[in-house]
């Protein structure tokens, strides 16, 4: 007999459905097909390259601050809507690294991560029937809680033919006269592309012409190769109609310190604390202390730039041989290439999925596939390695690996 409690759940989660009638969804079947993979090859080495976050801990020089900090009685309580230390020095990191300049007390708020900044911002904006623009494939959390509030999503695609930029000439009237908000994720997950100075002013234009606010999640921002890295801020039009989202997650190696702040618009940021400020009390005083420190030392960042473009060289250069057209991205840590057709005199591929659990079963390597817009797989630059060594001897793993199979395209 089903408790009461079935009865009362939201229909924004399933409503009485909740928790019977659950979809299996495509992580849950790589982490289901990497066991089985595992059980099946007893000993054998698993290489993850579906891993989206850094595989190293936080520079030392980060963690000594922490660990400093955190013994000081003067930063035990909460910090609200953060300490104005961080949010100078986020300022003074836009202005080193970007050459953006922003008034840390009316342009800057700190985040406990980007992920709930994507998931509050739609509280300020969406009423029933409006609408949230979001590129596809895409990070999906601030979609999820425009729903959540009645309001409704348009995907815009990312194909290879517009180098992974939404065409927004495309979208229907009828959806630009009830839209508010505009998300945008450049350098992109999962495609690696990177954004122009062009681009941002047409979104620029675009957003002014239509009324719409544009959230930039800048999570990769500084992990670009072969260019210096852009802020949508940098554009000065671009303060008239929204705001940037930075996180210390993947450019420092702090993903689990949960750190991140917006930039921006005075009143999306003004909107953003009042939020905020009913949803969470701040970040620990001492991580966002040490931030500071990582904000102070955007060499950090270049040491592992380097790195990953090291690595995606490598992948690019591997996948390139057994016939993928396979480019280094222009950031992010991802490899994002088309899959195959089938396997020369063996399996064939309908999906990206299919592609994907077949390589974790016949190779033990492991990727995220994509099929929103076409049939792609992701590469990640993020596998463990405990030294250049090892990482040289897995990439040549991975290099064998793949040169077992004969792919038709």
């Amino acid at each position: 007999m089903d408790s009461y409690i079935q009865e009362l759940f939201a229909q924004r989660i399933g409503g009485n459905k909740f928790g019977k009638e659950e979809e299996i969804y495509k992580f849950e079947k790589i982490k289901r097909a990497k066991r089985a993979a595992l059980a099946a090859n007893p000993g054998a080495e698993l290489i993850d390259l579906g891993v989206g976050e850094p595989d190293e801990k936080a520079f030392d020089i980060v963690i000594d601050a922490l660990k400093e900090e955190a013994t000081k009685h003067e930063n035990r309580g909460y910090s609200d809507n953060g300490i104005a230390e961080f949010q100078q020095a986020a300022a003074e990191y836009l202005k080193k690294v970007y050459n953006v300049t922003a008034n840390p007390t009316k342009h800057i708020i700190h985040a406990i991560g980007s992920k709930p900044a994507l998931a509050m911002i739609p509280a300020a904006f969406i009423n029933p029937g409006d609408v949230t623009l979001m590129t596809t494939p895409g990070y999906p959390v601030l979609g999820t809680h425009t729903k959540w509030y009645g309001g409704e999503v348009y995907n815009l695609k990312l194909e290879k033919k517009n180098n992974f930029l939404p065409d927004l000439d495309s979208i229907p009237q009828d959806i630009l006269k009830r839209a508010k908000l505009l998300v945008i994720n450049y350098p992109n997950n999962p495609t690696g592309a990177v954004a122009t100075i062009g681009f941002y002013k047409k979104v620029i234009d675009f957003a002014k012409a239509n009324n719409i606010i544009v959230i930039q999640d800048a999570a990769y921002a500084a992990l670009v190769y072969n260019q210096k890295p852009i802020s949508f801020l940098s554009i000065p039009e671009a303060w008239e109609v929204g705001i940037e989202i930075h996180s210390l997650s993947k450019a420092f190696n702090m993903t689990g310190w949960r750190i991140a702040f917006l930039a921006g618009n005075e009143l999306v940021i003004k909107a953003f604390a009042n939020v905020k400020d009913n949803c969470d009390s701040g970040q620990f005083k001492a991580i966002q202390k040490a931030a500071i420190t990582a904000l102070q030392h955007p060499e950090i960042t270049d040491a592992i730039t380097e790195k990953y473009k090291r690595r995606l060289q490598a992948l690019t250069n591997i996948l390139s041989k057994s016939g993928f057209n396979a480019e280094l991205p222009g950031g992010t840590f991802y490899l994002f290439t088309a899959i195959p057709k089938a396997v020369k005199d063996g399996k064939s591929f309908n999906n990206a999925e299919e592609f994907s659990e077949f390589l974790i079963k016949e190779q033990l390597i492991s990727s995220v596939p994509w099929d929103d817009v076409g049939h792609f797989v992701r590469f990640s630059a993020t596998f463990e390695a405990k030294n250049i060594d090892d990482e040289n001897r897995i990439l040549k793993e991975i290099e064998t690996r793949f040169s077992n199979l004969q792919f038709e395209f």
